[in-house]
């Protein structure tokens, strides 16, 4: 239940940042220098929601954590940055009717679906683990110090824009508020626990829902760089290194879903 919610309210919500972004128009809680940045906010919702709505069909908690665990980090990350700035939403700033409302839904939603994350991570925790379920199909070898390595890159980029966001936001390669910095780096941070989940893992079958979303995400947030691609110094070395990294995830996702396809027909010729 809590996943289709989050996925609904990505598609809504990020499909309406996202959809301004695009035509270069700057719309969201707060005010920010440039529409990339709550563009790819919007992008980051609108690509997890198909491994969301996957949730659905998973059979044990083993199959939907890699994907839950990054959720709950974008929603208390983002709630609690927003709260701690409160000062600079539009609720607080004052402006237009529709940015005022909006950002008064962005605290009440996000504040919400937050406390629903943690009760079901609480409660899950506290239920009475049962026998491990058997591992169908271990990551190959090779795939390994790749993804250690991904996930290591965008954890601490996360870090460091959440912890330090003065001196990291100069690492963006466009104009960023301190908020602007903040929110990327809890996405950022989300996408790093996330790879390093399913390299812990260890079971492309555990992964299902993560598999659809990593991808998912890759692509959106290609789509929103490539339409706003004037606004990003793409001379920079952290402009290659987040055209890497954004590769990066395309490559897990279609690469594990493709061997995760394999495993799966071998197993029902078996």
């Amino acid at each position: 239940m809590l996943a289709t919610a989050v996925a609904v309210v990505g598609v809504l919500v990020g499909g309406l940042l996202t959809a301004v972004a695009l035509t270069g128009h700057v719309f969201g809680a707060w005010p920010s220098p440039e529409s990339l940045t709550p563009g790819l906010i919007g992008a980051g919702m609108l690509g997890t929601a198909p491994g969301l709505f996957a949730v659905n069909r998973v059979r044990a908690w083993r199959e939907a954590r890699s994907l839950v665990h990054p959720l709950a980090v974008v929603l208390a990350g983002l709630f609690t940055v927003s709260l701690l700035d409160a000062g600079h939403l539009y609720i607080a700033r004052g402006g237009s009717v529709v940015p005022v409302l909006f950002s008064l839904g962005w605290l009440f939603v996000l504040g919400t679906l937050c406390v629903c994350a943690l009760i079901a991570l609480a409660r899950q925790y506290l239920t009475p683990a049962g026998p491990p379920g058997p591992r169908g199909a271990p990551l190959p070898a090779w795939s390994k110090p790749a993804l250690a390595v991904l996930g290591s890159a965008w954890l601490g980029i996360g870090t460091g824009l959440l912890v330090r966001p003065g001196f990291w936001s100069g690492f963006v390669p466009w104009s960023v508020s301190r908020l602007d910095a903040q929110a990327l780096g809890v996405w950022a941070l989300a996408l790093g626990v996330g790879v390093l989940a399913a390299l812990a893992e260890d079971d492309l079958g555990r992964t299902g829902p993560a598999l659809i979303a990593l991808p998912g995400t890759g692509v959106a947030v290609t789509v929103v760089l490539a339409c706003r691609a004037s606004a990003v110094d793409w001379s920079s070395g952290p402009a290659l290194c987040l055209a890497a990294m954004v590769a990066g995830l395309l490559l897990a996702g279609l690469s594990g879903r493709v061997l995760l396809a394999r495993s799966l027909a071998a197993e029902s010729r078996s």
